[in-house]
């Protein structure tokens, strides 16, 4: 094994770890480094540069690097990764200079890294008036040509925002930006005067705005009022919007109009403290914007759905009853009403899931709801308790267990306790295994009179337990048995493959 290259750290800890070990900068600074390398894909982009942060060590006399960013515009010139890099003070002399002068350096010829020509940068990070680090702008020249209007753009923009973050008005605090859900360079870009009219607008960023139903060119039009225009509302939003969209605050906002949404973010430029224009990255997000309502659409329908078979449940089981208090025979009032907490157990089920926004519940509730439902067999003689946490369970799981939950409650309620006789019942929930083989165990266990002599619960006729094992055996693939509790009572045990909690 080859020993590691000199002044590169193995095992490469996160910024925040390298920040902390190698430098004097407090969490603050570090926050405000946090922001910038959240941003710092923009820069990369626009410049079709690699971008490598170094800041100084606690003693004064090395750089660490402790963050990196690759273009997606154009070739890179670090092949592997630079984090964690240690390079003393005096071998690369232009981050010696945006260090001590607090400028952005440019002087020197490119250097050859690999038999590739790379122009280096060095781009001081300032906060609130003190210099945190640099930032080594590095580009490919292999392949440069002559640049078009859009790179043109590019560039000139990429200068306005490393002039802002040498000045210290890059980041902006307080506007932490999802970069995955952010427009990006490539999917968009408008430059903007200072009046908020259109320089330059990419072929993307046309196209976004035809979506909309603009039929005219972009360019030497005011943007703000043309996407005011755009959309369809009137009155005081226009006045937002088009404040929003030319370009004097840093926001993302959305437009709709002419069917077609386009996400927009404003970035003002303001290299020399004065505001000289913005850039404005947008992305035509209207087929997301669809598909996300068509999921609202189904997710609120299947809630419906299930409002309504809960609803139906309960009807049924309100008919069970009625018929129950009609019929003479006490066998047959027994059963009905036996069916009536079958049904009602379903129908919690279904009220839980007609409350949630996936297929997935909180059974513990359902286990409380359905415990309350069957101690209603023997008010005031047997207790019913939970202990241990079912956790949040699959539809296809928790409807059949619910049943099976009633049938064993119902039956140790029942059967496990003479008339006028005393006890409890309690559940027990616990889960165990790995992500991959999750599992539930489940205890119903009671202080009753115990088992019959010679009782098998895998053969006994009582449609309960026949209810119990096709349910827990066939349809949840797992496992059921009923024995003597130790002491007095009967426990069931349950074990049930279940999809593991997120965590």
């Amino acid at each position: 094994m080859s020993a590691p290259a000199p002044g590169r750290l193995t095992n490469v800890p996160s910024m925040n770890d390298l920040v902390r070990q190698h430098t004097s900068l407090g969490d603050s600074d570090l926050e405000w480094l946090h922001l910038l390398v959240s941003e710092w894909q923009l820069l990369s982009d626009l410049s079709f540069a690699d971008l490598v942060l170094w800041v100084p060590t606690l003693d004064g006399t090395r750089y660490v690097s402790v963050a990196q960013m690759r273009p997606n515009t154009g070739p890179t010139s670090y092949q592997n990764d630079m984090v964690g890099h240690l390079v003393p003070r005096g071998r690369r002399p232009m981050l010696d200079a945006a260090l001590d002068e607090g400028r952005i350096v440019r002087e020197g010829d490119p250097e050859w890294r690999e038999e590739v020509p790379v122009r280096v940068e060095s781009i001081p990070v300032r906060r609130e008036g003190r210099v945190l680090g640099v930032i080594a702008r590095n580009t490919n020249l292999l392949t440069v040509r002559t640049p078009s209007r859009l790179e043109l753009t590019y560039l000139q923009s990429a200068s306005d925002l490393a002039q802002m973050i040498a000045n210290g008005a890059f980041p902006f605090p307080g506007q932490q930006v999802d970069m995955d859900a952010s427009p990006r360079a490539g999917d968009g870009l408008i430059r903007l005067d200072a009046d908020g009219v259109v320089q330059y607008a990419s072929p993307n960023a046309l196209s976004a705005y035809h979506r909309l139903g603009l039929a005219a060119d972009l360019v030497g039009h005011h943007l703000g009022e043309t996407t005011a225009q755009l959309a369809p509302s009137r009155g005081p939003v226009d006045e937002s919007l088009a404040k929003l969209a030319s370009g004097w605050a840093p926001r993302e906002f959305e437009v709709e109009g002419n069917d077609g949404v386009i996400q927009l973010r404003a970035i003002p430029l303001k290299p020399k403290g004065n505001h000289i224009g913005s850039l404005v990255l947008l992305r035509d997000v209207t087929e997301l914007r669809r598909r996300e309502r068509e999921l609202i659409t189904k997710d609120a329908t299947i809630r419906e759905i299930h409002h309504r078979v809960k609803n139906n449940l309960q009807t049924v089981a309100a008919l069970l009853r009625l018929q129950a208090r009609r019929i003479g025979s006490a066998e047959g009032r027994e059963a009905l009403e036996e069916a009536v907490r079958r049904v009602g157990s379903i129908a919690i089920v279904h009220e839980t899931l007609s409350q949630n926004l996936d297929e997935r519940v909180e059974f513990d509730e359902i286990a409380d709801r359905v415990l309350a439902m069957v101690a209603e067999i023997s008010p005031g003689r047997v207790a019913g308790r939970r202990t241990g946490r079912f956790g949040i369970l699959d539809a296809e799981v928790a409807t059949p267990l619910s049943m099976v939950l009633t049938e064993l409650l119902q039956n140790a309620m029942e059967h496990g306790f003479g008339p006028g006789e005393r006890g409890t019942v309690e559940v027990t929930a616990m889960r165990s295994g790995t992500r991959r083989d999750a599992r539930l165990l489940i205890s119903v266990q009671d202080d009753g009179r115990g088992l019959p002599e010679g009782f098998d619960p895998q053969r006994a006729g009582n449609l309960g337990l026949q209810i119990v094992r096709t349910l827990v055996e066939g349809e949840m693939g797992g496992t059921f048995d009923m024995l003597p509790a130790s002491g007095q009572g009967t426990r069931v045990v349950l074990d049930i493959p279940v999809r593991a909690e997120k965590g």
